[in-house]
């Protein structure tokens, strides 16, 4: 157990190292200090969680990976505001394509496919630590993950709400990032729920 640790800590510390590399980036002048503030109250607390119990319980490289990679791509969201990433621009002018076209959006969607991510990235964690801890089979791990992971959505989509009422003002909406989408809630936890499921059934049929 001790060596798998010790194999893993690297792979680990150069994730992390990447992180706070990209982190860093994102520190300097975002769009809304405040909001970068808030975006990343979620992101320590991850961190801290992850560190505090690596020797308990640590998660493969694979499931690693999908955490770091996820990070990244929220602290692009704080640096910008979720509303705000000019994914666009990007593609105009790097592919000459526009995504929105293409979807027929007339929104900023970075929100909603960073929710997307949520559930394809993290099912995978939630699902090895089911496996692992409760010694569930594959079935009942997916299961377990994809509930896990609608759980958190939920979670955050309250913890959204809960920031925009105490802070008010821009500072609420910028967090909040409905864009004018009453039912932006809804709509977020739907895709995230449906990334997750995808993702585990797909997985399952592969025994994964």
């Amino acid at each position: 157990m001790l060596n798998n640790i010790n194999k893993n800590l690297g792979y680990v510390l150069f994730l992390l190292v990447i992180f706070c590399v990209v982190w860093i980036i994102a520190a300097i002048s975002p769009i809304s200090r405040k909001d970068w503030l808030l975006e990343n109250v979620l992101v320590f607390i991850i961190l801290l969680v992850l560190s505090m119990t690596y020797k308990k319980f640590t998660f493969s490289n694979f499931s690693y990976t999908l955490i770091a990679v996820f990070l990244v791509i929220h602290e692009i969201g704080a640096h910008y505001t979720y509303a705000l990433v000019p994914y666009e621009k990007w593609l105009s002018f790097c592919c000459d394509w526009s995504l929105n076209q293409f979807m027929g959006w007339e929104r900023n969607n970075f929100d909603r496919i960073v929710h997307l991510l949520f559930g394809i990235m993290w099912v995978y964690p939630a699902k090895e630590f089911f496996k692992r801890i409760f010694l569930f089979g594959d079935g009942l791990s997916w299961f377990f993950a994809v509930e896990n992971v609608m759980v958190f959505s939920l979670l955050y989509e309250l913890i959204e709400w809960g920031a925009a009422m105490i802070f008010g003002g821009d500072l609420g909406m910028q967090y909040l990032g409905t864009q004018g989408d009453i039912w932006d809630a809804h709509k977020d936890m739907l895709l995230c729920d449906l990334g997750a499921s995808i993702t585990a059934f797909l997985s399952y049929k592969a025994g994964k």
